[in-house]
């Protein structure tokens, strides 16, 4: 755990009384609310039921999820916490380097404001420059975290395992961030292919109306056939095939188209 300075030690004491925590409690809390940047915290002792996450606005998560009253502790110290972190800069012996050793990220994204690891994956957030940087097994990728601001990392349910995150939009999906660089080289991103234009067609040619079918013509091609039909029904006549009155009935209608 870091030293803290004279300054430092009389305002955690202070605190801790206010509060109903211990002075290594209050340390702990505190060194996490200041590797935090002040809007979150990650942290991890006896007092405050164990691991919790806690970030600037209302979200806190503890692992005494049902202890409302520790709860309500808990968030107050976070916010004065924060409040002391932001006013003052003579808490510590030494300047507080966070981030566990020497740093595993691309250097010019500076010191990250949380940073851990969970399962066989370690990361690093820096909200200033909108960067989440992840390392697994020495692959290390930088993703742009747009406009979320990350208030806590957890690990990720279900066999796959991984990190889970949130933040003021609820969690954070990966896999829509946009990657930035991996293994120190740029990404550059991919530009969406051009739409196809639709296939030109030409205009249908309009289709002229059909003609009606021209009359019959009444010359005399058509009256020798009507005079050859009655000769037919005639000789129909004389075999006893038509009576009297069908063959009259017959020769009158044909006669009419004449």
């Amino acid at each position: 755990m870091l030293q803290l300075s004279d300054t430092g030690l009389q305002a955690v004491a202070s605190i801790a009384a206010r509060h109903g925590f211990s002075t290594e409690a209050v340390t702990v809390m505190l060194q996490a609310v200041q590797a935090g940047g002040g809007t979150m915290a990650q942290f991890s002792h006896p007092e405050f039921g164990g691991s919790g996450q806690w970030m600037s606005g209302g979200m806190l998560m503890l692992g005494d999820m049902f202890n409302h009253g520790l709860k309500a502790r808990v968030d107050g110290l976070c916010r004065e916490l924060a409040t002391l972190t932001a006013t003052r800069g003579d808490l510590w012996l030494s300047a507080p380097v966070f981030g566990g050793g020497s740093a595993w990220w691309p250097a010019e994204l500076g010191q990250p404001a949380a940073s851990g690891a969970q399962n066989q994956m370690r990361y690093a957030w820096f909200p200033q420059a909108r960067r989440l940087a992840l390392d697994s097994g020495g692959d290390v990728w930088v993703y742009d975290t747009l406009d979320h601001q990350i208030g806590g990392f957890s690990q990720q349910q279900g066999a796959s395992g991984g990190i889970a995150m949130s933040s003021q939009f609820g969690p954070v999906d990966l896999a829509r961030l946009p990657v930035v660089m991996r293994g120190g080289m740029p990404v550059v991103p991919v530009p969406a292919p051009a739409p196809v234009p639709a296939p030109a067609f030409a205009p249908i040619a309009q289709i002229a109306p059909m003609s009606p079918p021209a009359a019959m013509p009444t010359g005399s091609a058509g009256g020798e056939d009507i005079l050859a039909t009655i000769e037919k029904l005639g000789a129909l006549l004389q075999r006893g095939l038509l009576t009297e009155q069908e063959f009259a009935a017959k020769k009158a209608e044909l006669l009419a188209r004449l």
